[in-house]
């Protein structure tokens, strides 16, 4: 064997090696941060937007849903990445049954959290527009309306992964060519391209009308001296929900683009084909460009968090009543 031959072949055991290793590391503390920091965000997400202040806004109420369903996204997709790839757990080496389970409740509670933003970004253009008759859409009604049949729809629409999912060489995946062919590019579109275009032209038109209101209400000072408490209060919480809403739209295009992009590319080559060193870097890269999208569902709460005074006001009221008084309650002896 001649030196360039064995120069190669060390080479590439030398790129096998890292990025698997990469692989095992990313996992095991990106996919565990995100898992904890996840769930405990999107629980508190949805105790904070139940609150009095918050519950009958209708953006609230997409938050809320979207938060609930990432609850899914944390423990049936970052959970099982991260026991798989982290502390190599045979998850593929499974009944049939839970690997369709698993992919069933990912693509439709993903798909459930994705839309409920863009409800939520629809909601904000018409509860910020100088129609009467657009803001009247703006309605808690609306919002359990939308909600539930949202929800319908895609545990509807992804019943054929409950069909065509199925392990096969110890692979968890749709097994016939064409359909997952059919499937990656549906999903590039729904779960990538097509999610950004009505958040960024809803963001965009919200921010549109609050400048044209800023011009409206700075006009409108002088004579409304005396605006009632309770105004000023719902329009604060209004102006505070379109910041929320804005600065996720904006995390969410910049983490969630590059998984439809990565998967163009994996399209048009034969990624079944890879081998060594080549499979791992395309492992690495997926699961890096999945890494984002849950990312950005991890850091939903952490934008409410330092966007709104008011949901952190709500949150520090929750920690002190259910948490501070209590033990306080406990600790303190009986006379």
């Amino acid at each position: 064997m001649s030196n360039t031959t064995i120069a190669t072949v060390n080479r590439e055991a030398e790129l096998l090696a890292l990025f698997n290793y990469l692989i095992q590391i990313f996992s095991q503390t990106l996919d565990g941060l995100m898992w904890i920091i996840g769930n405990i965000g999107a629980i508190l997400t949805c105790i904070v937007f139940y609150r009095p202040i918050f519950r009958k806004s209708p953006c609230a109420m997409y938050f809320t849903a979207s938060s609930f369903s990432q609850l899914f996204v944390f423990n049936f997709a970052v959970f099982i990445r991260m026991i798989q790839y982290g502390y190599n757990v045979p998850v593929n080496s499974v009944p049939s049954w839970f690997c369709k389970i698993r992919f069933y409740i990912y693509y439709v509670s993903g798909a459930i959290a994705r839309y409920n933003i863009i409800f939520a970004a629809a909601d904000r253009f018409l509860c910020s527009s100088r129609s009467v008759r657009l803001r009247r859409w703006s309605l808690p009604k609306v919002a359990v309306y939308l909600i539930t049949i949202d929800t319908i729809v895609w545990i509807l629409f992804y019943i054929p992964i409950l069909v065509y999912f199925d392990v096969e060489s110890d692979k968890c995946r749709i097994h016939a060519v064409e359909i997952m062919k059919y499937l990656s590019y549906f999903i590039t579109i729904e779960n990538g391209f097509f999610p950004i275009i009505p958040m960024l032209i809803f963001g965009l038109l919200t921010i549109r009308n609050i400048r044209q209101s800023r011009q409206r209400v700075k006009s409108t000072v002088a004579v409304n001296r005396n605006q009632s408490a309770t105004s000023r209060q719902t329009s604060t919480k209004e102006a505070q929900l379109h910041k929320m809403l804005i600065n996720q739209v904006i995390v969410y295009v910049i983490l969630n683009l590059p998984y439809p992009v990565y998967n163009v590319y994996r399209s048009y080559v034969n990624v079944n084909s890879f081998t060594g060193s080549r499979a791992a870097i395309d492992t690495f890269i997926n699961n890096l460009c999945f890494d984002m999208i849950y990312l950005c569902f991890t850091l939903t709460f952490f934008n409410f968090l330092i966007t709104s005074d008011m949901f952190r006001r709500e949150l520090k009221q929750i920690i002190k009543n259910k948490l501070i008084d209590r033990c306080h309650h406990r600790i303190t002896p009986v006379a």
